[in-house]
């Protein structure tokens, strides 16, 4: 088969269980091939008489003493080698508990692994744990080669049993191995052509297992990504310096600054030692440009095309490996780092931890050393990402706790909106000044006006006490009315969906109206679900003297007990996508004004409550004016 044109390496990590023979199997496949260079296994052996020891393959990669004394690989160990078709970067992992952190780096910048399984030992903790975190780090192209096959006297069903064990597995994480290939590393026995030991296997070889994988898209051909390094002054220039991480760019592109959304066009690309300055830049490359507008910027801001934005947001769930000395805890602050930016973050949830060697998973509040889990994170600064499965360079960051690297992880934002701001389109606009203030509508009126904002799951009595609430004030003679979710639904909101953006966005529109009838004066009864913290924040923004966030309160066993629309039956049987507390999530209020508890009180409880609060925080006293 003819060298490929472009002969660019492809990466991939080898990774298995401790002493499953990785190192070895590595090292006769680039002898085997003919990538080592002429002497080097004749001096391996020399050195191993020196010092009284017998030839070992796995020697060749073990270019660390320490290794060679505790005879396991505590770091990565990098080889290049090629076949007839193109050539190869071997990333050696260690398989060694201890050395996960140091297996997580090297597969998560490969292009495809190779998973080693000893036929004898079979499928191990390790090997089910490294194939979860090829999952977990996107690796979508992984081999897996059943290794020391001398030592199972080359017998087929052996292999048999060993790799549907392993199928079985990786199937139900959804990874779709290539071929599974019997081996021996210490033998050569199919590692180049087939092997006269196992007439029975018609399958590729390891080097052919190679040559299958496909080589990944370029992210040369993703929307850009240049995350700001940071802004040198150089003579009267501006230099704008970071990596492009994805995507190309050209003088007199409008590149837009996020967060922030400022933007200006390229004015150059800086270089040094060039014969002329480079019109173009692309992915891979570190470079500096200059602006036509002196915008302000600071390393951690992420320069793009105005077309193809990244996501702004301040929550975000996570894959996460954990590696810390302590345990990751709910509640507890974390350093993120993701590209050049860093953020302290919240742990806000812990939703699954998950055994990698059983595919169980547990609700808990902490994940241990060495544990995996999903998770969510919280920041108060607006953090700029990309999802893990379009962007993997801008959508995968790492944890530090205190000085240490301690975790690392993957980004979705399944459940939750991107909260880009679309800022103010339309131009040429200006206020319009009343000239009845708010307290003349209030002396009016006799009391305060206002946003009542009930918060809680479907069918936790939001709409049931708005309603009363409203008929009791009303009949007091107070101007109060009721906003509710299903009637917005039918009117304003009515090309709505209920996608996490579509909820935004509809929680949004009814906060611009709320704040529109509490300036006229009216109390503003509002009963959504507005499952996400931060719409919540932001409608308290638009009228932060009027907002009164009140949390109707009833665990989700309650909610489904009840079930007044059907609604929790319809989620559960997969009628409804996106349903809040079952397929997508609630977040409570950390501070709310007023807690009604529903699942513990009452309907007229809660009543009491709320007209006790309405009428202490609302009325107007007589000597103000009020009645």
């Amino acid at each position: 088969m003819a060298a490929e044109a472009d002969d660019a390496p492809l990466k991939v990590a080898v990774v298995g269980h401790v002493d499953h023979g990785k190192s070895t199997l590595v090292a006769r496949l680039v002898h085997d091939t003919g990538s080592l260079p002429e002497g080097k296994v004749e001096a391996i052996k020399a050195m191993s008489e020196r010092r009284g020891m017998p030839f070992e393959w796995a020697f060749l990669l073990d270019a660390l003493q320490a290794e060679r004394d505790q005879g396991i690989t505590i770091d990565t160990s990098e080889i290049r080698f090629r076949t007839q078709r193109r050539s190869y970067v071997l990333i050696d992992a260690p398989g060694h508990k201890e050395f996960l952190k140091n297996m997580v780096t090297g597969a998560a910048s490969a292009d495809a692994a190779l998973l080693v399984i000893d036929a004898k030992e079979g499928v191990q903790e390790q090997s089910r744990r490294h194939g979860y975190l090829l999952h977990l780090l996107g690796v979508r192209q992984v081999g897996v080669a059943i290794n020391k096959m001398d030592l199972a006297q080359y017998d087929q069903g052996r292999f048999l049993e060993v790799a549907a064990a392993m199928r079985a597995y990786l199937d139900e994480i959804g990874v779709n191995a290539a071929s599974y290939v019997p081996v021996s590393g210490r033998g050569g026995d199919g590692i180049v052509g087939p092997a006269a030991t196992m007439p029975w296997y018609r399958g590729p070889s390891l080097a052919d297992l190679f040559d299958g994988f496909e080589r990944p898209s370029s992210p040369v051909d993703r929307p850009l990504r240049l995350p700001v390094q940071d802004v040198y002054k150089f003579d009267e220039r501006r230099i704008v310096v970071g990596r492009v991480e994805s995507g190309r760019l050209k003088v007199g592109d409008r590149l837009t600054f996020a967060p922030g959304a400022k933007s200006a066009r390229i004015a150059s690309i800086e270089a040094w030692h060039v014969p002329e300055p480079p019109k173009t830049a692309e992915a891979g490359q570190s470079i500096g440009i200059t602006l036509d507008e002196p915008i302000f910027l600071e390393r951690g801001h992420v320069a793009h095309h105005e077309n193809h934005p990244p996501i702004e947001t301040h929550v975000f769930r996570a894959r996460l490996f954990w590696l810390g000395r302590e345990p990751l805890v709910k509640g507890k602050r974390y350093k993120l780092k993701l590209a050049t930016a860093e953020h302290w973050i919240e742990v806000q949830s812990i939703e699954r931890v998950i055994d990698a060697a059983e595919l169980k998973s547990q609700p808990g509040h902490e994940v241990p050393r060495n544990g995996i889990a999903e998770v969510v994170l919280r920041a108060r600064s607006t953090i700029v990402l990309d999802e893990y499965a379009e962007l993997p360079r801008t959508g995968r960051f790492v944890l530090v706790d205190g000085y240490d690297l301690a975790g690392g992880g993957t980004i979705t934002m399944e459940g939750y909106p991107r909260q880009r701001q679309s800022g103010v389109r339309s131009t040429n606009l200006g206020n319009v000044e009343h000239r009845v203030d708010l307290t003349q509508r209030w002396a009016a009126n006799g009391h305060k006006s206002g946003i009542l904002w009930f918060t809680g799951l479907s069918g936790a009595g939001k709409t049931t006490l708005a309603i009363e609430l409203e008929q009791r004030l009303f009949r007091k003679g107070w101007h109060v009315y009721v906003l509710d979710g299903d009637n917005v639904r039918h009117g304003l909101s009515a090309d709505l969906a209920f996608s996490p953006e579509d909820r935004a966005e509809n929680v949004r529109r009814v906060g611009e109206v709320a704040a529109l009838f509490a300036g006229s004066g009216v109390l503003v009864i509002a009963a959504f679900i507005s499952p996400y913290r931060a719409d919540r924040d932001r409608v308290r923004a638009i009228a932060p003297a009027l907002f009164h966030e009140v949390f109707v309160k009833a665990d989700l066993g309650t909610c489904e007990g009840r079930d007044p629309k059907g609604l929790y039956r319809k989620a559960r049987a997969g009628l409804i996508t996106d349903f809040t507390g079952v397929s997508a999530p609630y977040e409570e209020p950390e501070a709310p004004e007023l807690v009604v508890d529903t699942g513990h009180a009452g309907i007229e409880d809660c009543l009491s409550r709320l007209v006790d609060y309405v009428e202490r925080g609302f009325a107007l006293d007589a000597a103000s004016g009020g009645r």
